[in-house]
C-alpha cells in the first residue's frame, strides 16, 4: 500500500459486532466479564481498549513496524521507557531538555541507580565524552526544549552504534 492508503486502511478490520468498516470509537471504561478475568480481550479501557488496539496498529503499520504503543502523554511514555532499565544503567541524554523528563530523570529515577550525562547533543562528538560499557540508552528530543536547538540524530546514534553498546537484555 502507497501512504495514503496506509493512513486509512493499515491496522483496521470490521468491527466483529456491527460489521462497521472503521474502528468504532469505545469510550466505555469496563466490559462484561463471565468470569473474574475470563474477558473476550477486554477488561477494563486502561489496560487494553479496542480503539486504541486499532491506533498502535495504524501506527505501527504506518512506520513499517510490528508493534506499537500508544500512551495519553509523553511523560507516560517517558516513564515506561526508562522503566526499562536497571540500577548502574546509564543515559545519555541533551542538556537542553524538556523539563519534566529532566525532573523525572533526576527526582525520580536516579534514586533508583539510573545515571544520566545531560550534555550539549548539538555537537554529536560530545558523546564520546561519557559512552560506555554501562551506557544503555540515548534520549534524543530535537527540537530540543525550551531553546529549539536541532540535535542531527543519525550523527548521535552513528557513534553510538560505532560502540556496539547493547543491553546486555
Amino acid at each position: 500500500m502507497k501512504f495514503g492508503t496506509k493512513a486509512v486502511h493499515a491496522g483496521v478490520e470490521p468491527d466483529p459486532t456491527t460489521g462497521a468498516i472503521m474502528t468504532p470509537i469505545f469510550q466505555t471504561s469496563t466490559y462484561v466479564q463471565e468470569s473474574p478475568s475470563k474477558h473476550k480481550g477486554y477488561a477494563y479501557a486502561r489496560g487494553a481498549n479496542p480503539t486504541r488496539n486499532a491506533l498502535q496498529k495504524s501506527i505501527a503499520a504506518l512506520e513499517n513496524g510490528k508493534h506499537g504503543i500508544c500512551f495519553s502523554s509523553g511523560m507516560g511514555a517517558t516513564d515506561a521507557v526508562i522503566k526499562l532499565l536497571s540500577p548502574g544503567d546509564e543515559v545519555i541524554t541533551s542538556n537542553d531538555l524538556y523539563g519534566g523528563s529532566y525532573r523525572m530523570f533526576k527526582r525520580v529515577f536516579e534514586k533508583f541507580g539510573i545515571k544520566f550525562h545531560f550534555i550539549d547533543l548539538t555537537n554529536s562528538a560530545n558523546i564520546n565524552t561519557v559512552l560506555n560499557d554501562k551506557t544503555k540508552l540515548l534520549w534524543l528530543e530535537t527540537p530540543s526544549n525550551p531553546l529549539m536547538r536541532i540535535i542531527d540524530i543519525k550523527a548521535c546514534v552513528d557513534i553510538v552504534k560505532r560502540k556496539h553498546i547493547s543491553s546486555g537484555r
